[in-house]
């Protein structure tokens, strides 16, 4: 979706100028190209910056912003969500910020709520308390304004991170390992999925449509902008000390993120690990059944049994990716053929037809059984193996029958 750059220069106009290159214009300051929520002057860049009592790093954001504008020599706007309870909102007026004051809680809310007051086609995130110096965003603007990216980020592991910026659990274990997870399941394939120093076009925020409003927020854009298609570029940057105090839970907001990812990536949460469950099962089955010898070593009916309940099992298990695909409109939808072939192929009256089918077959073997058992005066049950596997039908059977109904409901309501 990457619009192509028309432009023949690399010095791009701006809208005031009317055309006229800004070689030609006289250079202006930072405070002459930032726009007040009063102006009439469309803003070519909007940033927001989320906060929550940032008193002491604020003012330094903002004049690192006013320095990016006067490098660009572009208008811009500067929209603080704010829920502080220090002078930040103050300070921000002062300096030419507009101040939004969201009316609900949460990190991802007060982007959500800034996001649909901003004025700009391009538009730029970033933490207020000092660890992302807003002076580099020309690289990562000049990425989207010339076509080359939806959105471009900063990535502070392809970086330098100064010393004390951030705790060696994030660096070195969190931040690596659910940017691997997010790249696995998403295929966003990026180096640092949750840099907050982020630049997009207006287009590509609409494609993304982002919803929550919690700290998963940062994740959610990047899962759905690689589900989407959307071209990420990423850009080495360097991360500061923070100013003020942080607002960050390592482990309770890590948990979130990976809890977010999974719940709607349910091929790789329920579809691919039932599938392989119960093919494992099966597998184990199927040896024991032919008496075939491993190593020297025979399955019998104990690895019978729990090659049984494997399968029983993972089909359970792998059912459950069709269900959260048709009704919980996971960003990332199962696509493994099961799940695509109970999704699409398979209405009611084949699945229960099916269902019905594998249970007769269960069903009249176990009848069998039962009259040889009643017959030869209750004494024992021949072949128990082949036992395990007739009785293993018959769940799946049951399994299947009531999985095509609940289905088929799920269908019709959404």
């Amino acid at each position: 979706m990457v619009k192509q750059n028309a432009a023949t220069t690399t010095v791009p106009p701006d809208a005031r100028t009317n055309g006229t290159s800004k070689v030609e214009q006289k250079k202006r300051s930072g405070d002459e190209l930032l726009l007040g929520a009063d102006s009439d002057q469309v803003p070519t860049l909007s940033v927001v910056m989320p906060t929550l009592n940032e008193e002491e790093g604020i003012a330094e954001c903002i004049e690192r912003i006013k320095n990016a504008l006067e490098e660009l020599q572009i208008h811009g706007e500067i929209v603080v969500s704010d829920d502080s309870t220090d002078r930040t909102p103050e300070i921000a007026r002062e300096m030419g910020a507009i101040v939004v004051t969201p009316d609900k809680k949460g990190y991802g809310y007060a982007y959500l709520y800034a996001f649909e007051r901003v004025r700009g086609d391009i538009i730029a995130m970033g933490d207020a308390d000092t660890t992302y110096d807003f002076e580099e965003l020309p690289k990562l603007y000049e990425l989207v304004e010339s076509g080359q990216a939806d959105m471009a980020m900063g990535s502070r592991l392809d970086g330098e991170i100064k010393p004390g910026s951030m705790p060696p659990l994030h660096q070195y274990v969190g931040n690596p390992l659910l940017t691997k997870f997010l790249n696995a399941f998403y295929g966003a394939g990026v180096s640092d999925a949750h840099s907050g120093m982020r630049v997009f076009t207006r287009e590509a925020y609409e494609v993304m449509n982002p919803e929550t409003t919690g700290m998963e927020f940062a994740s959610e854009m990047i899962m759905r902008a690689g589900a989407e298609d959307l071209e990420i570029k990423e850009i080495p940057i360097t991360y500061h000390p923070r100013e003020g105090e942080a607002n960050l839970e390592s482990f309770p907001d890590g948990w979130r993120h990976v809890k977010f990812m999974l719940v709607n990536a349910p091929g790789y949460l329920f579809s691919g690990p039932g599938i392989s469950l119960a093919l494992a099962g099966l597998l184990v089955m199927l040896v024991a059944l032919s008496g075939l010898s491993i190593g020297g070593m025979t399955l019998g009916v104990n690895s019978m049994i729990a090659g049984g309940l494997f399968t029983i099992v993972g089909a359970q298990v792998a059912s459950f990716g069709a269900f959260a695909t048709v009704a919980g409109e996971p960003i990332r939808e199962a696509t493994d053929p099961l799940t695509t072939l109970l999704v699409e192929r398979i209405n009611l009256e084949h699945g229960a037809t099916a269902g019905l089918l594998v249970f007769a077959v269960g069903a009249v073997y176990s009848a069998y059984v039962l009259w040889q058992w009643t017959t030869t005066g209750f004494v024992a049950v021949p072949v128990a193996e082949v036992n395990v596997a007739a009785f293993t039908a018959v769940v799946l059977g049951v399994q299947l029958v009531f999985t095509s109904f609940l289905l088929s409901t799920l269908v019709e309501k959404a």
